[in-house]
């Protein structure tokens, strides 16, 4: 969906901005990946950083909206589709936090 939105960016968001957004949009997946092929305690910072970079991408979304350079409909397909990914992620890593909680670990 992004880089079908990326194409249409006017050319001086889409080399600056738009850029930096298709780049976090890799970084996020990259985490992702990461995080799903190690030990549990491993995860948390992996999960973590993809919360911070999905957070960015929003950030930088509503910059291209407010901007005009993304039409309210395209704005909104991707804020929903990060917004899914952003209740999945806080899940993971709440999820892991109980996880590797001190007070379970003791209790072990």
């Amino acid at each position: 969906m992004w880089y079908k939105f990326y194409q249409d960016l006017p050319k001086v968001h889409r080399h600056s901005l738009g850029q930096r957004i298709d780049t976090l949009f890799v970084e996020v997946i990259e985490a992702i990946s990461a995080a799903s092929f190690l030990s549990p305690t491993e995860k948390h910072p992996y999960v973590r950083l993809a919360i911070k970079k999905a957070d960015t991408l929003r950030v930088l979304l509503l910059v291209l909206w407010e901007t005009k350079s993304l039409d309210d409909k395209k704005y909104i397909a991707l804020s929903i589709k990060l917004d899914e990914a952003g209740k999945m992620l806080g899940g993971w890593n709440g999820q892991l936090a109980k996880q590797n909680s001190p007070a379970k670990a003791g209790e072990k």
